[in-house]
């Protein structure tokens, strides 16, 4: 699941190949229950593998509330790896133009003059060797 721009984007994956993909606009908080209320009803899901950060705090926060609840009440795995393996470690908008970047492994701020489009894809190929059992939200920025 990748919740840190819009549009939000859940894939479904078998042997590891996404099946099915889930796009929407609406509000994160909004969708994510309709969603997973549909996903539950006809898929049985091993593991749950979210981008944790950097991105939108709110949606950040409300994604991980709900996969971490999910995962507690179904015992199930839950996996997070940050956003810029999704978007081809591309800048990812912190807000108006500052951006996170990933330099040498480390996440850092910088103020850009253009904007630059938050484009997030889910991969054909789930490489779950990326994704970590510490999957807590990636605040960079300090509470404001």
């Amino acid at each position: 699941m990748i919740s840190l721009s819009s549009p939000l984007k859940i894939g479904i994956y078998k042997d590891d190949k996404l099946i099915k993909e889930y796009v929407k606009t609406e509000q994160t908080s909004e969708i994510l229950p309709v969603i997973f209320a549909q996903i539950l009803q006809t898929y049985k899901i091993k593991t749950l593998f979210f981008a944790n950060g950097p991105g939108s705090f709110m949606a950040i926060k409300v994604s991980y509330i709900f996969l971490r609840t999910l995962s507690i009440s179904l015992g199930i795995k839950l996996l997070g790896v940050d956003g810029f393996e999704f978007n081809n470690n591309r800048p990812i908008r912190a807000m108006r133009k500052v951006y996170f970047m990933k330099k040498d492994g480390k996440i850092e701020t910088e103020i850009m003059n253009q904007d630059i489009e938050q484009k997030f894809e889910l991969p054909e190929y789930l490489d779950k060797s990326v994704f970590m059992k510490n999957c807590e939200p990636l605040y960079v920025l300090p509470a404001v």
